[in-house]
C-alpha cells in the first residue's frame, strides 16, 4: 500500500503565500507522475497541478504564474508553492501519486484565503 500524507494548509489573506507538502511512503513501485487537485465547497473536485518523473510540469490556467509544483525524488515528495493567493483558491487541497494506472490519494489539507 502507499500512503500520502499532505500538509502546510492554513488560513492565509488575499494575496499571501502557502506551501503544501505531500510525503509518499509506502510500496511504491514506479512513480508516473505526482499532481495536486483541489475541491471547494459544492464543487467537483478539480486538477490544478502535475509533475511528471521526468519533471515536466503543467498547471491549471487559472493558477499559471502563481503556483509552482517540485519535487523531491529522494524523498518521494511533491510540494506546491502558492503565491498571491485569492479567495477562489479556497479550498480542500488533495495529492495524488499516479504509478500507471493506478492512483493514491492523500487525506487532504484545508486552504482558506479570507480577509
Amino acid at each position: 500500500q502507499v500512503q500520502l500524507v499532505e500538509s502546510g494548509g492554513g488560513l492565509v489573506q488575499p494575496g499571501g503565500s502557502l506551501r503544501l507538502s505531500c510525503a509518499a511512503s509506502g510500496s511504491i513501485v514506479a512513480i508516473t507522475s505526482m499532481g495536486w487537485y483541489r475541491q471547494a465547497p459544492g464543487k467537483q473536485r478539480e486538477w490544478v497541478a502535475t509533475i511528471t518523473s521526468s519533471g515536466n510540469t503543467n498547471y491549471l490556467d487559472s493558477v499559471k504564474g502563481r503556483f509552482t509544483i517540485s519535487r523531491d525524488n529522494a524523498k518521494n515528495t511533491v510540494y506546491l508553492q502558492m503565491n498571491s493567493l485569492k479567495p477562489e483558491d479556497t479550498a480542500v487541497y488533495y495529492c495524488k501519486l499516479s504509478s500507471g494506472v493506478v492512483g493514491y490519494w492523500g487525506q487532504g489539507t484545508q486552504v482558506t484565503v479570507s480577509s
